[in-house]
């Protein structure tokens, strides 16, 4: 492989800002894996985030690349799969398995799709001192022939300079599973790895049940984080995900005040014994796919504390990232905290979006 920006290359990032900015060029906020792609004849990498090639997990892409591409050019964008429910991000975490077998049984029953948003190289031209308006125009251009094929695996991004559109997208495009606006300044260049561009999110709040907590992994007398759930209509108190953004002391604090709740797993709504396949709870001895051999076991509690927290948005009938600690609310009955407090968007399909994607 040989371009003129060459593998690995960290992507441009985000910081985040509470509105939407004026003066900018404004894209949906894409829900799945960052990737830059590299391509150069027949030879193509999938970089990530943080910088490890992800080729191997996508055949499928690399085929698209092959297909639907210039024939050198360096792409940067993310990898999503689209359903007629909206972006699925757990069916996109299964993808990066150990088997060979199982990757390409998945890319044929779950095929990706690559959202192009930046252009990094193009020929022998290397792009990334250019202003970002520029680097739009080339990538619309360069992949005009894939953006008129509706079987076409590689799409790009739409894009607005206008902000009262922004606004509209901001809030049409969370029903279609997309979880905000990123806003890119029209001079910029590319940087990598500097937040230079501004990511506007979804903010909301829900009251949940404390059913249990992790210890720190530093200090066994300090709460790591804690596990939150929410009662479905059949009475059953549902995982939802953690929080754990504490202070130290606070964590130390917390850990003193919850020990009168610690209880035994009989009797307690996520037992292991009455764990059924398919439920999302946690489970004993479970490890994440994210980082190898990071237990997942938890210290059960009386589901008794009510805590307030903050979330941008839900996959399926969990908190689709950490949520965020608000407060306390001793004045709330851990039992009326159900899923009928949260907000639901209103249905958006992703081919109103990016026409051909579902």
């Amino acid at each position: 492989m040989d371009l003129p920006v060459m593998p690995p290359v960290s992507p441009m990032l985000a910081k985040s800002v509470r509105s939407i900015p004026a003066n900018a060029s404004y894209e949906p906020k894409w829900d799945g894996f960052r990737s830059i792609c590299f391509r150069d004849g027949d030879q193509v990498e999938l970089g990530s985030r943080n910088e490890r090639p992800m080729t191997r997990y996508f055949p499928e892409l690399v085929a698209a690349a092959t297909a639907e591409l210039p024939k050198r050019c360096v792409i940067d964008g993310e990898i999503v799969i689209a359903t007629d429910h909206g972006l699925d991000f757990e069916a996109l975490q299964q993808r990066i398995h150990p088997a060979d077998s199982r990757v390409r049984m998945l890319a044929e029953r779950t095929p990706a799709s690559f959202i192009a948003f930046d252009l990094l190289a193009l020929g022998d031209d290397d792009y990334t001192e250019r202003p970002f308006s520029e680097r739009r125009s080339a990538l619309v251009d360069a992949l005009a022939v894939s953006a008129a094929d509706s079987a076409a695996s590689i799409h790009v991004t739409p894009a607005t300079t206008d902000r009262a559109t922004a606004q509209r997208w901001f809030a049409q495009f969370e029903g279609a599973g997309l979880d905000g606006l990123v806003a890119k300044p029209l001079t910029i260049t590319y940087q990598p790895d500097k937040r230079v561009m501004f990511k506007i999110k979804h903010e909301r709040t829900a009251d949940c049940v404390v059913a249990g907590y992790r210890v720190h992994k530093s200090d066994t007398d300090a709460i790591g984080s804690l596990l939150l759930g929410l009662y479905q209509d059949d009475g059953q108190l549902a995982s939802v995900g953690v929080i754990g953004a504490f202070p130290m002391a606070e964590r130390r604090q917390l850990f003193t005040e919850l020990q009168p709740l610690v209880t035994g797993f009989d009797g307690h709504p996520w037992n292991w014994a009455a764990h059924k396949a398919g439920e999302r709870t946690p489970r004993k001895n479970e490890t994440s796919r994210w980082n190898t051999g990071k237990d997942l076991s938890f210290v059960p509690l009386l589901p008794e504390r009510v805590v307030e927290v903050r979330y941008d948005h839900m996959e399926g009938r969990r908190f689709r990232h950490t949520a965020q600690f608000s407060r306390w609310r001793p004045d709330r009955d851990p039992r009326s905290c159900t899923y009928d407090q949260l907000e639901q968007p209103l249905t958006f399909s992703l081919s109103d979006i990016v026409p051909g994607l579902a």
